[in-house]
């Protein structure tokens, strides 16, 4: 009987595990987090439908030196005074019908199709990059609220640490008034600040809550709040894990300007207006064209008792064609030359809209490592600002269980301790973020 009843404890014990771990949400990455929203978000699927519309165009103009085949066919039926096929005119009912076939090659063109196909090409490469640079916005903005639940969840910590050691105090305080050794007027004092911390963690949690939501909908998520928690990454020394990345912002420009998606895009432009100048020049030129036509035609009189036959008709009334045309520009308006003109405007806007790409690029380096810089040192400051408050803090806590100093000298020095961990959590997130950008701009991915 008693091995039965273990057996069943376990068998109990083992099903209540399993329905904690069902319940349990899942952990996200911030991997994960970003490849979600990659997947989901609107701004990237109107870029990819862009692309897709830049691949039927450039197919479209890839193809265009093929040649071009039509036919045609019509039927009429004639009645009263008509002309014959013979062209006399007649009282007569009668029906034609004909047969077409028409070709047409462009035999020279000034490689226009040549040029137009490659600027089609470029103009597509461009806005893949365009999509990566949006893909690397949303990844940013992604880690950012990310990074933001991370610091709000710290937050919520040092509040509960302060609930633990009021309400740890608040315990001492009763006893102390209890045995007559203070006065009931610290035990009002110190539920109070009880009070006051319980709200303070209500506030910080509902911060997380917050936060994640903001998280959630960027990612463009659909899931009740409690199926969405995130993974918090074991940090360790941050300044250490991070030392790394603190590379000077010259050495990152170099190495960004290679493969940076907006640098790249701007490239691509450039030689795609490169290629419509040689469009535009084409229309200097003169086309050559070959035209093959087929033409057949069958006549039925229904007043004629006499008609050809059908076979006979077909074998007669063929018409065939082949002919060259050359078309030679002599005086257009000078639109060739303004079009010419306009293409050079264009290849000087996109020359300085990439040197202006470069300059925001190189700022953007410059700040984000003076961000990292900056973001570093107050983490230090913030890190020696906790020890020095923490031990001030042990030894207020000493000072009053022993009945040295008065509440409010134990409520001030623990506030002071509190705000530090609170700047100190600001400032080691703050620093992870900046530091991450700074990788983002070297090629590192994105991962905590």
């Amino acid at each position: 009987m008693k091995r039965n009843s273990v057996c069943i404890a376990i068998i109990s014990l083992a099903f209540s595990v399993s329905l904690t771990a069902q319940d349990a949400p899942k952990q996200w990455t911030l991997h994960q987090c970003i490849s979600y929203a990659k997947d989901h978000n609107i701004e990237i699927k109107q870029n990819e439908s862009n692309i897709e519309q830049k691949k039927i165009t450039h197919n479209t103009d890839k193809f265009n030196w093929l040649p071009s085949l039509n036919a045609n066919t019509g039927q009429n039926f004639d009645f009263g005074r008509s002309a014959d096929r013979t062209g006399m005119i007649e009282d007569r009912n009668s029906s034609s019908s004909s047969l077409g076939v028409q070709m047409s090659i462009n035999l020279f063109n000034g490689l226009k199709t040549v040029n137009n196909t490659a600027a089609s090409e470029l103009s597509l490469k461009a806005a893949v990059e365009h999509l990566n640079k949006a893909k690397e916005d949303l990844s940013i903005s992604i880690t950012n609220y990310y990074v933001q639940v991370l610091y709000n969840k710290e937050l919520e910590k040092v509040q509960l640490l302060q609930v633990e050691l009021t309400r740890k105090q608040a315990d001492r305080t009763k006893k102390k008034v209890n045995a007559g050794k203070s006065p009931i007027s610290d035990l009002y004092q110190i539920e109070s600040q009880l009070a006051t911390d319980k709200t303070s963690l209500l506030k910080a949690k509902n911060e997380v809550k917050l936060s994640l939501l903001n998280l959630k909908q960027n990612i463009e998520l659909e899931c009740s709040d409690k199926d969405f928690e995130i993974t918090t990454p074991v940090e360790g020394d941050v300044i250490e894990k991070y030392m790394g990345s603190m590379i000077m912002p010259d050495i990152i420009f170099d190495h960004a300007v290679t493969f940076k998606p907006q640098i790249k895009e701007q490239q691509f432009l450039i030689e795609q207006q490169k290629k419509l100048i040689n469009v535009a020049r084409a229309d200097y030129l003169p086309k050559l064209s070959l035209n093959l036509n087929y033409n057949n035609y069958y006549y039925h009189n229904y007043s004629d008792d006499i008609n050809a036959s059908f076979l006979d008709q077909i074998d007669q009334n063929q018409s065939k064609t082949i002919g060259f045309s050359l078309s030679i520009p002599i005086f257009n308006k000078f639109t060739i030359r303004n079009n010419i003109r306009s293409v050079k405007v264009n290849i000087l806007d996109s020359h300085l809209m990439m040197d202006e790409t470069k300059k925001q690029l190189y700022k953007e380096i410059q700040q984000a490592f003076l961000s990292a810089s900056n973001s570093q040192q107050e983490y230090q400051s913030a890190c020696k600002e906790v020890k020095a408050n923490k031990i001030a803090f042990e030894f207020t806590d000493k000072k009053y269980t022993s009945g040295r100093i008065s509440v409010y000298e134990f409520n001030e020095t623990k506030t002071k301790y509190a705000q530090s961990l609170a700047r100190q959590a600001q400032a080691k997130y703050n620093y992870i973020f900046r530091v991450k950008i700074l990788d983002f701009y070297n090629g590192v991915p994105l991962v905590l």
